[in-house]
């Protein structure tokens, strides 16, 4: 057994790589630097890497995705990676995909709710994932996680990884409007030991990875001053400022989820709360 990384080298994909090669599992990476899947050619030479036994772990993207070049990008890395595996069917397929498929909803979010993405990331996502169901005949698995965070986060997202990196630095953290809005966040250690098993144990469908549990923007930036403060004792202690907000309040507020299909393949999976995560990242 072979995993195959498309898009290694990324806040995900690495932490999965690190966790496969602790346990010895035959990996083979591909970053973009070593194949750009954006360029019209590239599928033949991806078609000299992959084999029949192969498991394909497909990370590859540019994310997030805030243009429409950003989305002909990402739906051509998509297209190079399906003329591969309409040649050469893999033994497992496994997706990442975002949570951003999902339409806002007053109810809880589950694999069930309907996917009607309202942001271009969503939609070269939802796109990604209809072009793979399209083609791809095998056993293919599709994830769609909900806010990561955690160490090596490029991206400095609004939440825990922009928090945490201001308090390092003893700035101050500046929040919109009170900091109310609950979102479900994810510890990318949790994203990654959750992928791992669905490929090692071959599992089909699609899969949300949520804890089920909302937390605010204040209460998480609170715990960071907190912590922080109490390691670093620098002079002038971090601060929450706030920001008033000059538009809508981004998923009218509250977005979570119900854990459905997930706790029926791995149900005693336990995740770690971000109370238990947060001292590791200070």
């Amino acid at each position: 057994m072979r995993i195959v990384i498309l898009g290694s080298g990324g806040f995900i994909s690495g932490v999965v790589q690190e966790k496969l090669e602790k346990l010895n599992v035959s990996i083979l990476p591909i970053s973009r630097k070593q194949l750009d899947l954006t360029k019209k050619n590239s599928f033949k030479k991806l078609l000299k890497k992959i084999k029949r036994n192969d498991r394909v772990f497909f990370v590859a993207a540019e994310a997030p995705v805030k243009n429409e070049r950003m989305l002909i990008n990402n739906l051509l890395i998509s297209e190079n990676i399906c003329k591969v595996i309409k040649k050469i069917t893999p033994a497992h397929l496994l997706y990442l995909s975002s949570d951003a498929v999902y339409a806002d909803s007053s109810d809880l979010l589950s694999e069930n709710s309907c996917a009607e993405p309202s942001s271009i990331h969503g939609i070269m996502h939802y796109a990604r994932e209809i072009m793979l169901k399209n083609i791809y005949k095998g056993k293919m698995c599709i994830v769609r996680p909900t806010l990561v965070y955690g160490k090596n986060d490029p991206h400095n997202g609004y939440g825990p990884n922009r928090f945490i990196k201001l308090a390092k630095k003893g700035k101050n953290i500046t929040l919109f409007g009170k900091g109310e809005e609950l979102r479900d966040h994810i510890w990318v250690h949790d994203v990654a030991d959750i992928i791992i098993k669905l490929i090692l144990f071959k599992k089909n469908g699609i899969f949300n990875l949520v804890t089920g549990k909302v937390i605010s923007f204040k209460k998480i930036a609170t715990e960071i001053v907190k912590k922080s403060n109490e390691k670093f004792k620098k002079e002038k202690s971090i601060k929450i400022l706030y920001r008033k907000r000059t538009g809508p309040m981004p998923h009218r507020g509250w977005r979570a989820f119900k854990q459905s299909y997930f706790k029926k393949v791995l149900p005693n999976f336990r995740f770690k709360s971000f109370d238990e995560v947060l001292p590791k990242l200070i």
